[in-house]
């Protein structure tokens, strides 16, 4: 089993930046793929971003230039950094990690979910 804990979320002005942190444990050895959603009150769950080992990322085209997925491995925690914070990222962000090694921000593809933290972004 693998468990995922995010933290970092809060409010903030439009503009302002935030960063995520995700922290996994359990066994996570054979965890390469990890990636980040959000989902607003009404809204689908959205892919934001996803690394793949510890270089290769992809994230959204709606956060694309405001947005950046890294890891570090001394402290196995996947961080999201969010620049020019919109209120339309305003949304429970969460957590996933997967087994398999792709680049997808489709949510039916990760096996392993946190529990989500809230990002609130005031105009």
């Amino acid at each position: 089993q693998v468990q995922l804990v995010e933290s970092g979320g809060g409010s903030v002005q439009a503009g302002g930046s935030l960063r995520l942190s995700c922290v996994a444990s359990g066994f996570t050895s054979n965890i390469d793929n990890f990636a980040w959603f959000r989902q607003a009150p009404g809204k689908e769950r959205e892919g934001v971003a996803v690394i793949v080992d510890y270089l290769t990322t992809t994230v959204a085209d709606s956060v694309k230039g405001r947005f950046t997925i890294g890891r570090d491995s001394a402290k196995n925690a996947v961080y999201l950094q969010m620049n020019s914070l919109k209120p339309d990222d305003s949304a429970m962000y969460y957590c996933a990690a997967d087994p398999s090694v792709t680049l997808t921000l489709q949510a039916t593809r990760y096996k392993y979910w946190g529990q989500g933290t809230q990002v609130t972004v005031s105009s």
